[in-house]
């Protein structure tokens, strides 16, 4: 296990504030130092990955967590965007969404997101969801690092 020696910078894509306060707690009840960033719709992701707009000065993100109904841009096209940009392609993205369905599973595959967590609508059981995504990509895995 790598130590870190700066705060993560994760990306939280996601237009339900009650995920959002539940995703932030998670983080804060965590083990490592987390700057989660929020946007909450698809085009807004797209302007913060590029630095484009109210974004200019915003830190690229070692991961990106991503909901696929977003209102503007839905996930899936905020997925094919990220994947698709040279510099962006090497963020890792978890989508983190209720969708159950085979047809959502496979196109994020089909489009490179790096996993694909169905998220629980029980309280404790997405703390422990967001605690394994610490565990797994904040700790055990060794994430780029993203300079431009």
């Amino acid at each position: 296990m790598v130590k870190k020696t700066r705060p993560v910078n994760i990306l939280l894509i996601e237009d339900n504030p009650g995920d959002v306060r539940l995703t932030q707690e998670a983080f804060k009840e965590g083990r490592l130092s987390v700057n989660l960033e929020v946007v909450m719709d698809g085009v807004e992701a797209i302007d913060f990955l590029r630095k484009q707009g109210a974004h200019t000065d915003v830190i690229t993100p070692d991961l990106i967590l991503l909901d696929l109904n977003l209102p503007k841009k839905d996930g899936r096209e905020v997925l094919e965007e990220i994947k698709t940009d040279d510099y962006l392609k090497r963020i890792p993205v978890v989508v983190l969404t209720t969708s159950n369905a085979e047809q959502d599973i496979l196109k994020t595959y089909t489009l490179h997101a790096n996993c694909y967590i169905n998220k629980p609508v029980d309280f404790e059981k997405f703390f422990d969801v967001i605690q394994k995504i610490e565990d797994f990509w904040l700790t055990t895995t060794i994430l780029p690092t993203m300079v431009r």
